[in-house]
Parts: structure tokens; C-alpha cells; sequence
């Protein structure tokens, strides 16, 4: 089951850099559980991050990313007080979208 987004972002000298780290279990399909029955597939498909409605990162992922991943970018046009939002989508439809202030 995938759980919550932990999202920050500063602001320092007109570039703003965002980290992020995202609770899922990122299970790529091939591995057995201890039963020897295959673990079904579990995994982060589409990241898309936006502030003030325009897209600064869209990334398309598949099953060799990390359990609990760890995402951090820069982008420029932000401003302190203002909001960033990061989005996900998985495998199974599941979705998360968290917002952060830019400090």
C-alpha cells in the first residue's frame, strides 16, 4: 500500500529546488513471496509536478525504480510563499498528489 509524499521546496536566489520523498512499495512484478507465489507488480508509472498551473517536471517510470523513492529538481520562475504541487500515478490507478510552500 502505498502511503504519503513528503514534499519541500526553497526558494534561494531565483532558483527554486524541490525534494521529495514518496512512500510506495515499488514491487517490480519478478520477485516470489516466502510462500513461493509471485508478488503482483506495484509501481510509480507518471510524476508530474506543476506551480501555478504550469508543468516543471513530468517523468514516466517503471519497475526498476527503488522502494520509497527519492526525487529532488530545480526549477526557475518561483517565488517564497507560493506553492508547488507533485503528482503520481501507479500501476494500479492509484494516485497522490501533495503540495508544498516554497520557503
Amino acid at each position: 500500500m502505498a502511503g504519503p509524499m513528503r514534499v519541500r521546496a526553497t526558494e534561494e536566489g531565483g532558483v527554486t529546488t524541490v525534494r521529495v520523498l514518496m512512500a510506495h512499495p515499488m514491487e517490480t512484478g519478478l520477485r516470489r513471496g516466502s510462500d513461493g507465489s509471485p508478488i503482483a507488480a506495484h509501481y510509480i508509472t507518471n510524476v508530474e509536478a506543476t506551480h501555478n498551473g504550469r508543468t516543471v517536471l513530468s517523468g514516466v517510470w517503471g519497475p526498476a525504480v527503488s522502494q520509497n523513492p527519492f526525487l529532488a529538481f530545480k526549477f526557475r520562475g518561483a517565488a517564497k510563499g507560493q506553492r508547488v504541487a507533485v503528482r503520481w500515478t501507479d500501476n494500479r490507478g492509484g494516485t497522490r498528489t501533495e503540495e508544498a510552500v516554497i520557503a
